[in-house]
């Protein structure tokens, strides 16, 4: 029962960097229009965080690592609440900016320590099973809060941004539940700089970080590129390209949970994950040829399906990888590589975009899956399989 709460609080804290840009999004046009911010700018408000979290996540787990992952949670956590919290005070968009900003720095702890955390808690198909639920939590917070972010922002967009003084409270919880814990110790062997860089370097360790970049870019292009296309093929509304990605994230959420531990120890993890990175791409190269709702939804399933056999499997090898005591390190690189792929998505995919237009940019996240996929069957060593 003991772990079963821990397990809970950490996967809580973990959706707070879905939640970072979920609860922005839907009141972006109320933003715009109430502080007269440039539409050329005001996607920067719900990006920024991404590159903030890519920067920081690192370097927390470093700190983490040092000090223990406790006291980085805790203080990622009340910092979260506040500037995110500030940022309803805003009235210009370069105030609003920076709070975002210091929204995705804090989140990078967050995530950092987190994840640290849940490695240290479990070991083996047990880390890889509490991986898979951490995705799927991401997954269903990726659903639920841009629709509590909604509900709240038609009273005002302000209220939307009083969602993330939740982070406060649960950071109390945290300090109750979790200084106890074994995963809340800082390692015993400090963390040597040079070990870091050469944990980092080593080949499979880079091949992985990789990996999880171009994972993000892929997803990110449906998430950015998909409600384009069916606008422009069916006529679809928010509603229906809400359906489209909520189906895209209940198919990570479930196969995640379900299904991402149990064929990796059927199979072996990396060709579960070169098995995702295949579903991933042949689900965007097969969008284009679809033009109706019955048949672009179980694509967006499939898609996440995928998505939700990589990304845990992607996550459990790096902590396998991971000497102990850089283990928040190396988890918060992944983590920042991730976010980087988000960030960068629209930018890599943009010439496919000018070159083939949508029907291009899907062609074009599917050939990096591919790639993708492909990398991670040809790492550099074997990579021994969690009992």
């Amino acid at each position: 029962m003991g772990k079963t709460i821990q397990l809970s609080v950490l996967l809580a804290a973990g959706a707070m960097t879905t939640m970072a840009g979920g609860v922005v999004a839907p009141v972006l046009p109320d933003i715009i229009r109430q502080l007269q911010i440039e539409p050329t700018l005001a996607g920067n408000l719900v990006s920024a965080h991404c590159l903030t979290i890519a920067l920081f996540s690192p370097l927390l787990g470093v700190v983490a690592d040092r000090v223990g992952p406790l006291r980085v949670l805790v203080p990622s956590l009340v910092v979260y609440g506040l500037v995110g919290v500030a940022g309803a005070g805003m009235e210009s968009f370069w105030p609003l900016l920076a709070t975002r900003a210091l929204l995705g720095a804090a989140a990078g702890g967050i995530a950092a320590a987190s994840l640290g955390m849940l490695g240290n808690l479990y070991e083996g198909a047990e880390r890889s099973q509490a991986l898979g639920y951490a995705t799927s939590t991401l997954t269903v917070a990726g659903i639920a809060f841009p629709l509590l972010g909604g509900l709240l922002g038609s009273l005002g967009w302000q209220y939307a941004f009083y969602l993330y003084g939740v982070a406060i409270p649960l950071a109390l919880v945290a300090v109750g539940v979790l200084r106890n814990g074994r995963s809340a110790r800082s390692p015993k062997t400090p963390t040597n700089p040079k070990g870091m860089r050469a944990t980092l370097s080593d080949p499979p360790v880079l091949q992985i970080l990789i990996a999880l970049a171009l994972a993000s870019v892929s997803m990110y292009a449906v998430v950015i590129y998909a409600p384009l296309y069916l606008e422009a093929m069916i006529g679809a509304g928010p509603e229906i390209n809400g359906i489209v990605l909520a189906a895209r994230a209940v198919g990570a959420a479930v196969v995640s949970a379900l299904a991402a531990r149990r064929l990796a120890q059927k199979i072996g993890t990396p060709k579960t994950i070169g098995l995702g990175f295949g579903l991933m791409a042949l689900t965007l190269i097969t969008i284009p040829f679809l033009s109706t709702l019955t048949g672009i939804l179980p694509a967006a399933i499939a898609f996440g399906g995928g998505f939700g056999l990589v990304l845990p499997n992607l996550y459990s090898l790096l902590a396998d990888l991971a000497p102990p005591e850089q283990r928040s390190t190396v988890l918060a690189a992944g983590t920042g590589t991730s976010f980087l792929g988000q960030f960068l998505s629209p930018i890599v995919l943009g010439p496919a975009l000018g070159w083939g237009g949508l029907e291009g940019v899907f062609y074009g996240a599917g050939a990096i899956a591919a790639i993708a996929g492909i990398s991670c069957q040809l790492l550099s060593r074997p990579i021994s399989q969690a009992p």
